[in-house]
C-alpha cells in the first residue's frame, strides 16, 4: 500500500541525515556507532570506486545506466516493493497512486501473426472509443513517426503525452483492409477502478472494485446508495484480482459499514513515525446490510486490510480462496533531480492484531525469501471468537475454487511468440459482421459461430503442448536414467498413444469455457469492461455460493456464529496485539498501503 500522497517524509529525511551525519556524536551506543561507521565506510568505498571507473575503464561510462543498476541491485536485497524511479519513471508512480495518465485510453497489444502493434481494448467514454477505434486496428504511424516496427511499449509512449495535445493517427482496419487516420486529442484517463455494480437476484447488489487508487471510496459510497436507491438489501463486493492501493481508501471503504471510530488497520515500523493507527473517520452508511467479500490469490495489500477487518470483526462473510499475503506498508519519497523512491517503512495489522504477510525477505547473502509454511502461523480470533490466523494471507470463511481454464484456452488466447492469434481474429472478424449485438446479459454464440471457429482453429495449424505431454516426457527421462524404462517400454508406448491430443476433440471437450471467452471478448468490444463482468457472473460458481447465503439467513448467520476459543496460551484474543519484537513474514509482488 502507498501512504497518502508523497508529502510528510520530512521525518524520513532527518533519519537520514542524522543516520550520515552523527559518526562522531558521543553517547551514542556502541551498536548504532559500529553500524554508523559501515554505513559511512562502504559509502565511501562505492563512491571511491565509481570514481576510478569513470576515469581508468577502457569505455565511457553511461551513469545512469551503471548507477541505476547498482540502485536496483541493492533494493533487489530487501523485498519486491521498494523501489527508484528514476526521471523518466515517475510518472509510473504517479499512475499507481492515483490510476491517472494522459493518453488516449485504451490497451494496445502486438499481434504476433502481423507482426504489429494493434488496439486490443478501448475504454469507455474516452478520446480511442470517441473517435471510433475498434479491437484490431492496426496502429501505422502517429503523427510523422511509423509505428509498424516498433515494440509496444515505444508506441504507448508516443499515444502518451500532456493533456489537450492532439496527434494523427492512422490505421488499418483489417475487416476492410482500409487506411483510416483519426484525429485524436489526449486527455487524462483515469482507469476504472470501478467497472461494474447492479442488481442481482434477491435484490442482491453487487459491486466490482478492481484497485484502491484516489477517491474510489468516494466511487463506492456512490454505488452503494444507488444499489439500495434500487432495493439491494445484501452486498456482494468482488475484490477478486484486487492488487491494493491507497490505504486510507480502504480505510474510508471500511468505514460504509463500520460505525465511526473503529480501529481498522495499524502500522507498526522501526521509527515512530512510521507507526500509525487508522480509524474510521465518518458515521457509516450501513452496519447491518449482509455483506459477502469475494477474494482469490491476487487480492492483495490494501483489499486484504479491507477482506481481513471485515472478517475479523465479523460484519460480513469472506468467501472464495486464500488471498495473496502483502502485510507490508510502502510510502512514496521525492528524491533529487526529479526522482523517487518507495519504500517499506512498515507491517500492518488488521483488527484482531494479526499481520497476513506470507514472505519474510531475508536481508543477508545478496536477499532471500522465505515462505512461511501454515504450520508455524499463530491463531488469532474474531470479534466473536472465531479462529484465524496470521501470515499466508486472509483464509475464505467459505472456500469456493474457481473453475480452472484448461491448457488449449491458454494457448489460444495467448499473444505469445508462436500464436497463430486465431481467437483474436475470430473476435475482430465477428465484430465487422456485426454492427450491434444483444444486450451484454443476454449475448450468446449460436452453435452456428461455435462450429465457424472450431473450424479456423483446426484450418489454421494451431497446436499447443499439453502439460501432461511435457510431464509424460520427463516420466520417460527419468525412467530411463534409472533404468525401469526398457521393461517397462510396452506400457510407456501405450501410455503416449493416449496422450497424442487430437485439437478438434479437445475444442470440443472443453467448448463451454471457450464459448464463454469468446462471448466474453465479444462483449466488450460492444459494451466495455462494465458489460464483460456482468456477462461473467452468469458463470461464475464464486458468485453463485455467495448469492445462496444472502438468500439464506440462516446459513449466513452460521457461518458467523460465536465460537469459544480454545483456552491455550498460544491464542491471541480479539484486539490483543502481539509482542512487538515478533517477527512476521513479508511478500511478492507490487501494491501497495500507504501504498497497500
Amino acid at each position: 500500500m502507498i501512504k497518502n500522497g508523497i508529502a510528510n517524509v520530512k521525518w524520513l529525511k532527518s533519519l537520514l541525515v542524522a543516520s550520515f551525519c552523527c559518526f562522531s556524536l558521543t553517547g551514542i551506543a556502541q551498536k548504532t556507532t559500529d553500524h554508523n561507521f559501515e554505513v559511512g565506510k562502504h559509502l565511501d568505498i562505492f563512491n571511491q570506486l565509481y570514481k576510478n571507473l569513470e576515469l581508468l575503464y577502457v569505455d565511457t561510462l553511461n551513469p545512469k545506466e551503471t548507477i541505476g543498476t547498482g540502485i536496483n541491485a541493492m533494493l533487489r536485497s530487501l523485498d519486491p516493493y521498494t523501489e527508484y524511479y528514476a526521471q523518466d519513471e515517475t510518472k509510473n508512480l504517479r499512475m499507481m497512486l492515483t490510476g491517472k495518465y494522459a493518453g488516449i485510453g485504451a490497451l494496445i497489444r502486438k499481434h504476433q501473426k502481423l507482426d504489429r502493434v494493434v488496439i486490443d481494448e478501448p475504454y469507455a467514454n474516452m478520446p480511442a472509443a470517441e473517435v471510433g477505434l475498434k479491437k484490431g486496428d492496426v496502429i501505422l504511424s502517429i503523427d510523422d513517426s511509423m509505428m509498424t516496427d516498433k515494440a509496444v511499449s515505444f508506441v504507448s509512449e508516443h499515444l502518451r503525452g500532456e493533456p489537450g495535445t492532439s496527434f494523427l493517427l492512422k490505421v488499418m482496419r483489417p475487416s476492410t483492409g482500409k487506411l483510416m487516420s483519426f484525429k485524436i486529442t489526449r486527455r487524462n484517463i483515469k482507469l476504472p477502478e470501478l467497472p461494474y455494480y447492479g442488481i442481482r437476484e434477491g435484490n442482491i447488489g453487487y459491486i466490482n472494485l478492481n484497485s484502491f487508487t484516489e477517491d474510489c471510496s468516494k466511487d463506492l459510497r456512490r454505488a452503494l446508495i444507488d444499489l439500495k436507491k434500487q432495493g439491494a438489501t445484501s452486498l456482494i463486493l468482488d475484490l477478486r484480482g484486487n492488487g491494493g492501493g491507497s490505504e486510507q481508501e480502504a480505510v474510508d471503504i471500511l468505514n460504509l459499514w463500520l460505525p465511526k471510530g473503529i480501529t481498522v488497520v495499524e502500522n507498526r515500523g522501526k521509527f515512530k513515525q512510521a507507526s500509525k493507527e487508522y480509524k474510521t473517520r465518518v458515521e457509516p452508511l450501513d452496519t447491518v446490510m449482509p455483506l459477502v467479500v469475494l477474494v482469490n490469490g491476487e487480492t492483495a495489500s490494501a483489499s486484504e486490510i479491507t477482506s481481513g477487518a471485515i472478517q475479523d470483526l465479523d460484519r460480513g462473510i469472506v468467501l472464495g480462496t486464500r488471498t495473496y499475503g502483502k502485510g507490508l506498508v510502502q510510502i512514496p519519497i521525492d528524491l533529487p533531480y526529479n526522482t523517487n523512491m518507495k519504500v517499506t517503512t512498515s507491517k500492518y495489522y488488521i483488527p484482531s492484531g494479526r499481520c497476513i504477510q506470507a514472505i519474510n525477505y531475508k536481508k543477508g547473502s545478496g536477499g532471500y525469501r522465505e515462505h512461511i509454511p501454515d504450520s508455524l502461523t499463530k491463531v488469532f480470533y474474531t470479534r466473536n471468537g472465531r479462529e484465524v490466523r496470521d501470515g499466508g494471507g486472509i483464509k475464505p470463511d467459505v472456500e469456493v475454487k474457481a473453475d480452472t481454464i484448461p491448457n488449449i484456452a491458454f494457448y489460444l488466447s495467448a499473444s505469445g511468440q508462436d500464436s497463430t492469434e486465431v481467437m483474436f481474429d475470430y473476435v475482430v472478424d465477428y465484430i465487422a459482421r456485426h454492427p450491434t449485438i444483444a444486450p451484454a446479459s443476454e449475448f450468446h454464440l449460436t452453435d452456428a459461430d461455435w462450429q465457424e471457429f472450431k473450424q479456423r482453429v483446426i484450418s489454421s495449424g494451431f497446436t499447443y503442448d499439453p502439460v501432461s505431454k511435457k510431464q509424460f516426457a520427463e516420466l520417460v527421462k527419468t525412467a530411463k536414467f534409472e533404468g525401469y524404462y526398457d521393461d517397462a517400454k510396452v506400457a510407456f508406448d501405450d501410455l503416449e498413444k493416449k496422450l497424442n491430443h487430437d485439437v478438434a476433440f479437445d475444442l470440443e471437450k472443453h467448448k463451454a469455457i471457450l464459448v464463454q471467452m469468446l462471448e466474453a471478448d465479444i462483449i466488450m468490444a460492444y459494451y466495455y469492461q462494465a458489460g464483460a463482468i456482468e456477462a461473467g457472473l452468469n458463470y461464475d460458481k464464486q458468485l453463485k455460493e455467495a448469492v445462496r447465503l444472502l438468500k439464506d439467513p440462516e446459513a449466513y448467520r452460521k457461518v458467523l456464529a460465536p465460537q469459544k476459543p480454545k483456552e491455550t496460551s498460544s491464542i491471541i484474543r480479539f484486539g490483543e496485539k502481539r509482542p512487538y519484537n515478533i517477527s512476521f513474514k513479508q511478500p511478492k509482488q507490487e501494491i501497495f498501503s500507504a501504498i497497500g
